[in-house]
């Protein structure tokens, strides 16, 4: 079926060549710019192939930790520069497999769902590798949840196990619980019965111990030498195919889902990730400002880190401007990533001349579409040429787009780069399913080892975004050009039409960045809007992003459209 779908589309185009990088002591054709697309080859319409000639890997991820660990056993894994915690590649396996096997003397089994909740901290990434060497599947909670978002995805996956702190912040995280599970103040530590979670039945507390749950520290005593055998069986049972994390998408459009993902999902874009960004012997310590329950953090960082050694700086438990940059200049990294809105807080601190950013190279940045204007601060101002954009899901595990270090500027701010090897795109027309023409805008579909097993007990949302032939429907608004670039225009839904003409938000969004040092501007005049209304806040998801759909709706009614 796949096959005879794939003959409606001709191939004529796109073909990846090898370059190496001779950069700062990368081997030859290690990675920086292997697969970057001649300039003498030209995609025919708007379909993509990346490349297959770097094998997909089929290793669990405990198996990646195991290697990488013995490459670089005493090379610093984890810093959490808040918490004072520094951990090598050796140290952070050794309470990776306590941790791993004290969760099995706690009773949980291969396939079950432990949720963690809260902000960064040393912890939460323990638990994400533990959870994979036991085969548990890790849910990342959003740490921000209130009671009912958090009784929803406990609900929703069936998790066995909760890992949380007592407080960050204003969220004080067992009294939120306890608003779901009430039970939990009168059970014994593993022993909860809950009404309305009738699958939790063990909370974990990272650094207090109240009734009803266990402290971090029992857990990581708990196991002995019979549940380290007991481990090592079950890594003989883990196939890379098994699921290891369902991550909750934002839910700009109702009720969070929950991507379930593989460890070939993940363990293959990691590697991709890296072999693209080009760490060498010099330069490999990345800080990570952005929230581990997102993927550009835990895949992007962690899982990064596992693959190919590198180290992962954690300047603050949530973002703070000047935190990242402390860490930056402390550290000394090389590589830095985040959203665009966590760049232009960094690039307004009034004090953002006094730290020494003269380590930095590049990075990645990723999770919203990325201002031209921000960009070019970004790689001057932050001293990082080789900055590259990425674009994905989490859905696609999440990258599928990615630029080159040495993309030209322009390409670095009207594009996310290239296709990733083994993985396909096209560009459709989002009511007719037809394909479309070169730098055309049309619905993005993704197909590859990076789409998702599906959301987590939601087959009819599953078959939604995901057809027959394995595509997986992005509803972004997108275009390819004769190069094989990607040009994310916005969103299906937020598509604007005006007496027949397309307006798309991003560009609007876009156009704004550049106020108020621009001295002339040109918009086509349809796009100038009819009304300009001012708001005291947006409707917002847990994650900050803006539901324009409420937005829109919440206008229509204000200017009684």
């Amino acid at each position: 079926m796949a096959t005879a779908r794939l003959a409606a589309l001709p191939r004529a185009g796109l073909t990846f060549l090898r370059r190496a990088c001779g950069r700062r002591g990368a081997p030859p054709g290690s990675a920086l710019h292997t697969g970057v697309p001649s300039a003498s080859l030209r995609v025919t319409n708007s379909y993509v192939q990346g490349t297959s000639d770097i094998p997909l890997l089929t290793k669990t991820t405990g198996q990646c930790l195991d290697e990488t660990v013995e490459r670089f056993p005493d090379r610093e894994a984890l810093v959490f520069c808040r918490e004072g915690v520094r951990k090598t590649f050796a140290q952070f396996k050794e309470e990776v497999d306590q941790a791993a096997a004290g969760l099995l003397a706690l009773g949980l089994k291969k396939g079950d769902r432990l949720g963690m909740w809260g902000p960064n901290k040393y912890e939460w990434v323990l638990m994400q590798f533990a959870t994979a060497q036991a085969g548990i599947i890790l849910v990342s909670v959003n740490p921000a949840y209130q009671a009912l978002e958090l009784e929803f995805v406990i609900s929703k996956v069936g998790c066995k196990a909760l890992v949380f702190p007592t407080q960050f912040k204003t969220q004080k995280y067992y009294d939120i619980l306890k608003q779901s599970c009430p039970e939990i103040e009168t059970s014994s530590p593993g022993g909860i019965k809950s009404k309305r979670l009738p699958n939790l039945n063990t909370v974990i507390m990272l650094d207090s111990k109240l009734p009803g749950t266990f402290h971090m520290d029992e857990v990581m005593q708990a196991g002995d030498s019979s549940h380290m055998k007991q481990l090592r069986a079950v890594q003989q049972t883990l196939s890379c195919n098994d699921p290891i994390n369902i991550q909750f998408t934002s839910g700009t459009t109702g009720s969070p889902k929950g991507a379930t993902l593989s460890h070939r999902n993940i363990v293959n874009n990691a590697h991709l990730i890296g072999l693209r960004l080009g760490f060498t012997e010099q330069d490999y310590r990345v800080a990570l400002p952005s929230p581990l329950y997102h993927c550009l953090s835990s895949v992007g960082g962690c899982m990064v880190m596992a693959l190919h050694g590198s180290s992962c700086i954690f300047s603050s438990p949530s973002f703070e401007g000047k935190a990242a940059l402390e860490a930056v200049s402390r550290e000394k990294c090389s590589f830095l990533h985040g959203t665009p809105t966590m760049f232009i807080d960094m690039l307004s601190q009034p004090d953002f001349d006094s730290y020494d950013l003269s380590s930095l190279r590049g990075g990645v940045i990723a999770g919203s579409p990325v201002p031209p204007e921000v960009m070019k601060m970004v790689m001057t101002k932050m001293h990082m040429p080789e900055m590259v954009v990425a674009y994905g899901t989490t859905e696609n595990s999440p990258v599928t787009f990615m630029g080159f270090p040495d993309d030209s500027i322009t390409r670095k701010t009207e594009t996310v780069g290239c296709i990733f090897p083994h993985t396909e795109a096209k560009i459709e027309d989002p009511e007719t399913g037809q394909s479309l023409p070169l730098n055309t805008a049309g619905e993005l579909q993704i197909r590859g080892y990076c789409v998702m097993l599906g959301y987590w007990g939601d087959p009819d949302k599953t078959s939604e975004v995901v057809t027959d032939e394995k595509w997986y429907k992005t509803g972004d608004l997108a275009s390819l050009d004769e190069h094989g670039y990607c040009k994310i225009i916005g969103r299906c839904k937020d598509m604007i039409i005006r007496g027949g003409e397309n307006i798309y938000p991003a560009e609007l969004e876009q156009f704004l960045h550049t106020h108020p040092k621009v001295e002339e501007v040109q918009i086509s005049h349809f796009k100038i809007p009819r009304y300009i209304v001012f708001v005291d806040q947006y409707p917002l998801t847990i994650s900050g992003k803006i539901q324009k759909y409420k937005l829109r709706e919440q206008m229509e009614k204000h200017l009684q459209l």
